[in-house]
């Protein structure tokens, strides 16, 4: 039997057998991933929302700013967070630097620049076909992105999903905010990069099936919502005929 085929069946048992340290981070992970998407999206998608219906001096500008920070680093994101939880740092009174909160803060600004430009591109997309109605009817800028936001619910869900799957999948910024301390900090990523160095490989290995299957979760239910979106769109038209 070959290393990885042994180390393999330890992993599968270590997540059947519902190890304590395993699951203790996977907990912690989901948590921390959660917790940042809510936060980003509840502000990405208001403010994306906002860019796709507003038009003002500079736009241009703020879309490029945006559509730049995508491609920023995730390491230079912790960095940036590092810097200003630490204790010389503008924020380091808070006391939040290698905790649960720093980890939320890192992720959320990580994952913020997705949720507002995917939930701009969708709005925006959508008031190009209904943009011209609404304002035929006296709607305002607010109003128009609340009932565009609406009308692409199903859309705003399949982001919200995708801004999970990529928080969850971060290991860098977490890594330079969190500290990867055991029982407080250490999150999946984090815990099977460390594991792999010490050699500890069904932790390594059983934390990486628990990562897969929950992407894999998550891709599953970005087709779902998609799938069910074509269904409640084609059914009115089908009704009408």
């Amino acid at each position: 039997m070959t290393t990885f085929s042994d180390s393999l069946l330890q992993a599968l048992a270590l997540i059947t057998a519902a190890d304590p340290v395993l699951w203790g981070v996977v907990t912690r992970s989901v948590g921390v991933s959660a917790t940042a998407t809510l936060l980003a999206c509840g502000m990405g998608m208001a403010l994306g929302a906002w860019l796709a219906v507003a038009r003002f001096k500079g736009r241009n500008l703020v879309l490029t700013l945006l559509n730049t920070s995508l491609g920023v680093p995730a390491v230079v994101v912790g960095l940036v967070v590092y810097l200003l939880l630490s204790r010389s740092g503008p924020l380091g009174f808070l006391g939040w630097l290698f905790t649960f909160q720093a980890m939320v803060i890192a992720q959320t600004l990580l994952v913020l620049p997705i949720a507002t430009a995917l939930t701009r591109q969708a709005i925006e997309d959508a008031d190009q076909r209904y943009g011209e109605q609404l304002l035929s009817v006296g709607a305002t800028t607010l109003s128009r992105g609340l009932l565009l936001g609406w009308d692409e619910r199903y859309a705003l869900l399949t982001v919200l999903l995708a801004v999970f799957g990529r928080a969850i999948a971060e290991v860098g910024t977490v890594m330079i905010v969190g500290g990867n301390i055991e029982g407080f900090t250490r999150v999946m990523t984090t815990a099977i990069a460390l594991e792999t160095s010490k050699g500890d490989l069904p932790m390594a290995l059983g934390l990486g099936v628990v990562l897969l299957l929950l992407v894999l979760l998550l891709n599953a239910a970005v087709s779902w919502v998609r799938l069910w979106r074509e269904r409640v769109d084609i059914a009115p038209a089908q009704g009408a005929v």
